[in-house]
Parts: C-alpha cells; structure tokens; sequence
C-alpha cells in the first residue's frame, strides 16, 4: 500500500514535479515525461498513446502543481490545459514495487541446493484449479529460472495440456513436440545415450527459444540424470574474476549452426548478452553447435582463452544442480540463463524417453502478468 502525500511542488526552472512522500521518500517528474504520458491524449479503450512525441512542446514547463487527492493537478505554462494524474499511478511509476517480484534471483552453488525442496514444484492438478498456486509457481519460475510440475499424466499429449497453463508453444522443425531417446544415427546427439554437456538450446535460431519443458515419460533407473546451472550467476562469477574475459565474451559475435535433412538454420550472438543497464540478460552457449568463427588470427588467442574460463566454470560440478526426475514429472526453465545437460545412461539396458517443448518467451511473462492482475482484481472485489 502506498503512502500518502505530504506536498507536491514544482521546481524553479517549472521543468519537473516533486512529490513529497509521508514515508520520507521523495520522487521527481520531468515535465517533458508527464508531458508525454498524459491521460488525456491516450485512447480510452485501448490506453494507446494518441500523439507522437513531435507533437510534443519541446520544453514544456509546468506553471502550477496541486494536490487534490486522489490526483495530482498541473496547469501547464503557455498552455491552457489542466492535466491530472492519480496519485496511485506516479507512485507505481516511481517505485514499480510489482517489478521488484520478477527480478532474477541467481542461485550459483547449485551442487549445494535440492531441486524438491529449493525450487518450486505443484501438481498439475493443482496449478489448473487454484490460481493462487499457478500465480506463485509461475512467479518462482520467473525469478528462479526453474520450476518442477508433478503427476502430469504420462501419455503423448501430456505435455501439451501442462503448457496451456504456462505459455504458448513454439513451433519449430521438431514440430510442436519432439522425443528425447536413444536412436540409431541421431542427426542431434540429444536423441543418443550419450551425457551431454550443459548447454542452451537452439542458439541458431531467431529467436532463441525462451523457455523450455522436458516431462518424463519413462525414466532410467540408472544414469540419465538431468543436470542444470544458472548462466545468469555463473556468467557473473566470470565478470568478477575476469572482467576482461566477460567483456571479451559479450562483444564477440558467435555463429550457430545446425544442419538437418529437414532444417538449416544459422545466426550469430554473443556468448553473454547485455541489457542496456549492462546486466546479464541472456547465455548463449552451445559448444555442438558453433560453427567455426570468423575470427582474425590476431583476435583468436583472447576469444579462446575467455570461452575456455567459460567452458571451465561450466565443468565445476558446484555449479552443477543435479536430479532426476521420475515418471509422471515435469520441468520448465529459461532457455536464455538456465544451461542444462544430463548424464549418460544405456539405453539398450534401460530406455529413457522424455518429450520436449519450447514456449515463447514473451507469452510466459504474460501469463504470468495476466494471471496476476486476475488474482489482484479477486482480492479487491
């Protein structure tokens, strides 16, 4: 709940408004930004802006600021409007507290944690008929970059029936699905018994797959363990003992290829991705499929000895969240932080099969968002 308002004011050059906050906390407004955010020139029904900022005053001053709960009211230099702006709405804009619930809680001593009793896990019957239970697991999932459903049913179309309530699927040339398991003369080494590295899935394509689910439909007894890190905190550990090596891998285009019967498919990206806040905002890294770089011989040396301090923390089992997962159950993660891989198992002697999905990224943030605003409007009614 916000605080009240002890004043509102206008500072010297009219170029902003202050709000002073019962709390002692004290925010400012540009003008030129309140300028551009009137409630007045957006559309009523679909909350669209209504102006382009050209047709903005350039410098637009505010002549007088007055408190007139619950809105704060500006009358405008050289101009005969009245502007108001709720209260509630520049308190959310200064201080955005329900941004603060989705910020990226890294986890790097993975070996140290317990993916049952660390990381969130609901039953699928559950998260399809208690809102609170989905808006809190998929929040989890946000933050954590993992989370575990359990008693999905283990038939082909399980998987299918979780994902509606997570995100919307990706279609790629696997299809909507595709089956993990040993085959003869895999064209993916996924599809072999081999363990695997971690890794990201499908850096080759634009876009990268947001988010990825793998649901165990028959698990191995022995071997075959899945295997995750979170990119976001290792790349961060690799910033701190070598920020020469993390800058070396951020700016360094790297290609991706994979090639199939049925697909050809490239792109190039960093290894590491910055926000513009320059924060981590994606790990890229997939050593089967990198195609070799087009690299000057001059800057081959320093781009392979910063990958190779990747690749070794990567290797470090301490990073390295072990478990396995057992029939019927389910896991969900962020494709562009959280690397995963698995150890090798026989397939001959006991089969593995787990069927896969991707999710668009964008929808599961939605998902996320919508359901809490239908959470938020339950408890207000």
């Amino acid at each position: 709940m916000r605080p009240g308002i002890i004043s509102v004011g206008v500072q010297r050059d009219q170029a902003s408004l202050v709000v002073q906050w019962e709390d002692g906390a004290r925010a400012e407004f540009a003008s030129i930004w309140l300028r551009d955010n009137l409630p007045e020139d957006r559309d009523a029904f679909s909350g669209q802006r209504l102006t382009d900022v050209v047709d903005l005053p350039a410098a637009p001053r505010i002549r007088a600021a007055t408190l007139n709960d619950p809105n704060v009211q500006i009358a405008w230099q050289d101009e005969p409007r009245l502007s108001s702006f709720a209260i509630d709405w520049l308190y959310e804009q200064a201080y955005r507290p329900a941004q603060g619930a989705l910020m990226a809680r890294p986890w790097l001593e993975g070996a140290r944690l317990d993916a049952r009793r660390d990381f969130s896990w609901q039953a699928l019957a559950t998260l399809a008929s208690d809102r609170q239970a989905r808006l809190h697991w998929l929040t989890r999932l946000l933050q954590d970059g993992i989370a575990f459903i359990s008693d999905v049913p283990r038939v082909e179309s399980g998987i299918l029936e979780a994902m509606t309530l997570v995100g919307r699927i990706a279609e790629t040339n696997y299809g909507l699905v595709f089956d993990v398991r040993a085959m003869p003369q895999p064209e993916n080494l996924a599809y072999s018994d081999v363990g695997l590295g971690l890794h990201t899935d499908n850096p080759y394509r634009d876009p990268v797959p947001g988010f990825q689910a793998l649901h165990t439909l028959l698990a191995a007894p022995d071997g075959g363990d899945s295997l995750f890190a979170d990119g976001f905190a290792v790349a961060e550990c690799l910033r701190q003992a070598s920020p020469a090596a993390f800058a070396e891998l951020t700016r360094t285009a790297v290609p991706f290829r994979y090639r199939s019967r049925s697909a050809d498919l490239y792109a190039e990206r960093p290894l590491i991705a910055l926000d513009c806040a320059g924060a981590v905002r994606a790990v890229h890294y997939n050593s089967r499929a990198i195609a070799p770089l087009p690299l000057a011989a001059r800057d081959c040396a320093s781009f392979y000895a910063a990958y190779r301090q990747l690749a070794g923390l990567l290797r470090e089992p301490r990073f390295q969240l072990a478990t396995r997962l057992a029939d019927g159950e389910l896991v969900v993660f962020d494709n562009q932080r959280v690397l995963h891989g698995r150890t090798g198992f026989a397939s001959a002697r006991h089969p593995r099969h787990l069927r896969g999905c991707y999710l668009t990224r964008d929808s599961v943030y939605s998902e996320q968002a919508l359901l809490g605003r239908q959470v938020q409007s339950e408890v207000l009614a």
